[in-house]
């Protein structure tokens, strides 16, 4: 700007005006300065390069954290804030989710218990609150489930899986184009043929009317299974599940065209299959859920 206005006005005044001082005017102007911007550029070429591919790879899932997790050998040494620069300057964005379908059509009146919450009395400020217990110490201590909606040409599919609290690890799941009992029947029965002994298992929903059946509800006492259930419309209760619906349609569904269910079904497995084996978390040390579920269970042996 200085250079722009110097055909009017006087170096000094200008100097003046801008507040920049004549050795810090003359810098920007030197060589120096212009070698120091080339060796820039050519560094963060170099950053994206090695970050680029990974990005791709991911179809543009993965932000600057799991980008440098991902990469931890390749960019050693490298600051995480110019790592997040460069993936900002060529718009390297994570995608973000949004809302899900909600399977809540009453209840049957009776009293449902949240297994994962704990109640914690203020007896001086003469307050309670309640907290979410989502922790688990080992697989299989605690599972959520839920059943969420997707449209694709005027058709919907639902799905209706199962996660494991411990990683994250979806342990069963069914994609159908009705949200009915027989879905779940199906999610159900293979999560049992995976695991047979679930005695003491947590298993959490919300009130969908899934869930309220007797026979559902016979399945899970059959096994020794404790049923949990989110306060009535509370959907924090059950937000692991809220999360993994989000997260998987802002990664696979959201801004991608699908011409026929089948498509979308098949983009749904790829996805799921995705999540479980490669797709690495901060809170699981870098490792995908079903590599981390590994690990916990050869320590356990």
């Amino acid at each position: 700007m200085i250079d722009e206005l110097r055909q009017r006005y006087s170096l000094k005044i200008l100097l003046r005006v801008s507040g920049l001082s004549k050795s810090t005017y003359s810098y920007y102007r030197s060589d120096k300065h212009t070698n120091a911007l080339n060796k820039r550029k050519e560094e963060d070429d170099r950053i994206l390069g090695i970050i680029l591919p990974v990005f791709e790879h991911h179809k543009e899932r993965y932000g600057y954290r799991r980008i440098i997790l991902t990469l931890e050998a390749e960019l050693s040494g490298i600051n995480h804030k110019r790592i997040q620069r460069v993936m900002k300057d060529h718009n390297l964005k994570g995608k973000q989710f949004r809302n899900r379908y909600h399977s809540y059509k009453g209840d049957n009146g009776e009293y449902k218990e949240n297994l994962l919450l704990h109640r914690e009395v203020d007896e001086i400020n003469h307050k309670t609150r309640y907290i979410r217990d989502f922790s688990a110490s080992k697989p299989n201590e605690k599972w959520a489930t839920d059943v969420s909606e997707f449209r694709v040409a005027g058709s919907k599919l639902y799905l209706s899986p199962i996660m494991d609290m411990y990683d994250g690890s979806i342990i069963s799941y069914d994609i159908s184009v009705s949200p009915d009992f027989t879905q779940t029947k199906r999610m159900i029965d293979k999560a049992f043929k995976q695991y047979p002994d679930l005695k003491g298992l947590i298993f959490h929903s919300d009130q969908g009317w899934q869930y309220q059946m007797k026979p559902y509800q016979k399945w899970l006492e059959d096994k020794g299974i404790l049923q949990s259930f989110s306060r009535k419309g509370n959907c924090m209760d059950n937000s692991l599940m809220e999360n993994f619906f989000g997260i998987m349609k802002s990664e696979m569904y959201y801004g991608n065209s699908f011409k026929s269910l089948t498509e979308l079904k098949e983009s749904m497995k790829d996805y799921i299959d995705y999540y479980n084996n490669e797709r690495i978390s901060i809170k699981r040390k870098g490792l995908s859920p079903l590599a981390y579920r590994q690990q916990s269970l050869s320590q356990l042996q």
